[in-house]
């Protein structure tokens, strides 16, 4: 079985171009969304605690089955830890066998921006340039790359709360073809863009974004915020927009239409699976509006595990470790494993 660690994400990235990287998960994703009725799949289960949410999201299909531990402590920052961390895991179907335990901090950031930046490329306006990012934290930097993986971004603007989030931000997108432009709020941010990504730590019922602060044509993709009683849009966007989610019984107690309540379906256009299955119409005019309302969900993890996994076995990458026992000689015989040891 193989193991994935940090470092071998950053050996990873040390022989492939992120550009590359983002370009060929999207088109994975694409692949395994358009199967969705292949998998066996679930709403993920979730321990919220005092401060914060445990989570488990498992997916399976015929040759695969996935799942990720990710956490959200809000207040850990401020311990100096990261506010979500994660461990994934996928498996062989046929024989029950972990083929791979990895990190899925670093993933869960990278496929978190890879479905984002597939969502604006099927929902976006085609000649897309400029781009706004409300929210500098720890998801920032890999949306804006993705999204410019799949977009000729002219210009890329940004605004948070703590200007020590946009000073870091600016500082790791500097050298890119794009211009950063510093804006002084939300409205200055998102004035003349033609995507907007909102990812904020936003708690409780927050309106990060109005309705009467949206251009006519402007794409949303809202990546922050999602639990139950915490989100980031003015619910008058919701009824607005066009709005494509992830799985409806996920989204409706997490994402950004639990505020519609029992009318939620009915202002929900199509699940991400249908558009990439093309059994729903994407964009419809350059006049309209549209939103991804995204909580992230299991396929999305499952895609960049198998992903990762094809990769480290072409690049030699990960270490091989024994967390179970494989090659035995009599497979009745567990327990002569502890002779073995004693």
């Amino acid at each position: 079985m193989k193991l994935i660690r940090i470092q071998d994400i950053q050996t990873l990235f040390s022989q492939i171009d992120m550009k590359v990287f983002f370009r060929e998960l999207v088109q994975i994703m694409k692949e395994d969304f358009s199967h969705w009725a292949e998998f066996q799949k679930s709403a993920r289960y979730a321990a919220y605690v005092e401060n914060g949410v445990m989570e488990l999201m498992p997916i399976c299909s015929n040759s695969l089955f996935s799942f990720k531990y990710v956490n959200g402590h809000p207040e850990n920052p401020s311990k100096n830890l990261l506010n979500i961390v994660a461990l994934g895991m996928l498996a062989n179907v046929e024989t029950g066998h972990p083929l791979m335990i990895s990190e899925m901090t670093l993933l869960t950031a990278l496929r978190t921006a890879a479905v984002s930046a597939m969502t604006s490329q099927l929902m976006a306006r085609k000649n897309s340039k400029k781009l706004a990012i409300i929210g500098c934290g720890a998801q920032s930097e890999f949306q804006v790359l993705a999204h410019h993986a799949l977009f000729d971004l002219s210009e890329v603007h940004y605004f948070d709360l703590d200007p020590h989030a946009m000073d870091r931000f600016a500082q790791h997108l500097k050298g890119e073809s794009f211009q950063l432009i510093q804006a002084l709020d939300t409205r200055d941010a998102i004035r003349d863009v033609d995507i907007i990504i909102t990812s904020t730590a936003a708690r409780n019922q927050q309106q990060v974004l109005k309705l009467d602060w949206i251009q006519p044509g402007q794409h949303i993709s809202g990546i922050g915020g999602d639990s139950p009683g915490k989100t980031e849009l003015d619910i008058a966007i919701l009824k607005t927009a066009t709005v494509v989610i992830e799985y409806f019984p996920q989204t409706v107690h997490e994402g950004e239409i639990q505020n519609l309540g029992d009318d939620a379906q009915k202002y929900v256009h199509a699940e991400l699976w249908e558009l990439c299955a093309g059994t729903k119409p994407t964009r419809r005019s350059d006049e309209e509006i549209t939103l991804f309302d995204a909580v992230g969900f299991a396929i999305e993890d499952y895609s960049i595990l198998r992903y990762v996994y094809q990769l480290t076995n072409q690049l030699n990458i990960g270490l091989d470790t024994d967390l179970i026992p494989e090659h035995i000689t009599d497979p009745k015989n567990l327990f002569g494993l502890l002779k073995k040891i004693s």
